[in-house]
């Protein structure tokens, strides 16, 4: 088969709470550089243009005073101005206000043929006042490839990937802020010494070898590549680094085949960009999309019926604890 190749970027930076204009300067910063070696698409972290975990802080009057409509907003005519000059699909996330004031979070996708697409978190929990999303998103892109998004939470949900998959999704941008996160469960994750990150300049080895243990990559290698590889897509996982509120993100941008190889990777303790160039030809006859075309739907339809133990995502999540 033919070859069919496209250029991808993951971005992981620290942003500043609060602050827009910092923040959307920094993407800026990236995607100039991003187009001086030739990405096509390049994926920023949730909710990196307004910040993330100090949104549980906030009012709803603040949340509203924050929040953007889509797509004539600020924030979103900004990345089409970017997209537009530098002929570069970009994905970033911030927080929505609708005409009748609910709140959304969503990953906005802007596209040099001057289209937007938006996905709105479906498993939305870091501030009450959040509404959760109730549509998946996968959408046709002018470099001839259709993608889907889903953020953070989104991705823990296996179901939510596959739909994906069968909707056609041959890439997934997956944007986060994760990693040494608070948890019930002892044998994930944790927190980072804010101090390891503070020092990192003069001691990178200690906060990187956090980034590359169990709170940061060893969590990620326990499912990310699955998802990928389980689905037949290639996944761009985006994520915050640094420090967030009361926590220390911990990176791990990465690009992942849909063989759940990683092509690219970081575990640098800094802001930084990872890039690979996709070979759409390996999706057709990959493991997942092989495994797909042998399901047998008839069987699944306990998969569209509650069991009782189903919780609302906030419910579960909005205690002030991680993953």
């Amino acid at each position: 088969m033919e070859k069919k190749m496209i250029r991808v970027a993951s971005v992981q930076f620290e942003h500043a709470p609060g602050d827009k204009q910092k923040n959307l300067a920094k993407i800026q910063k990236f995607v100039e550089e991003a187009a001086r070696q030739g990405v096509e698409i390049i994926a920023f972290p949730e909710c990196c243009i307004t910040g993330y975990w100090f949104l549980r802080h906030l009012s709803r009057d603040e949340m509203m005073e924050l929040a953007e409509p889509l797509f004539d907003g600020p924030s979103c005519q900004f990345l089409m101005e970017l997209s537009k000059k530098y002929n570069m699909t970009i994905g970033a996330g911030l927080i929505e206000k609708t005409a009748d004031g609910k709140l959304y979070k969503p990953y906005v996708v802007a596209m040099p043929d001057g289209r937007f697409a938006a996905h709105r978190k479906l498993h939305a929990f870091v501030n009450p006042h959040l509404e959760c999303g109730s549509e998946y998103t996968v959408f046709d892109t002018p470099h001839g490839v259709k993608v889907g998004v889903l953020i953070c939470y989104d991705c823990n949900i296996g179901e939510n990937v596959r739909i994906n998959a069968l909707m056609g999704a041959q890439i997934l941008l997956a944007p986060h802020q994760t990693g040494g996160c608070r948890s019930n469960d002892p044998n994930i994750m944790g927190v980072i010494d804010r101090k390891l990150w503070d020092n990192r300049h003069n001691d990178p080895e200690a906060i990187e070898a956090e980034f590359r243990g169990e709170k940061g990559r060893g969590w990620l290698m326990r499912w990310l590549p699955a998802r990928a590889h389980d689905n037949g897509m290639f996944l761009v996982f985006s994520n915050g680094v640094g420090v967030d509120d009361d926590e220390i993100r911990t990176g791990n941008a990465m690009i992942i085949d849909p063989y759940g190889r990683i092509l690219a990777e970081t575990w640098k303790a800094d802001d930084d960009m990872v890039i690979a160039d996709l070979d759409l030809s390996l999706i057709e006859e990959s493991t997942g999309r092989r495994w797909i075309r042998t399901r047998r739907p008839e069987l699944y339809g306990l998969l569209t019926v509650r069991t009782g133990i189903e919780k609302d995502t906030r419910e579960v999540r909005f205690d002030g604890k991680g993953a």
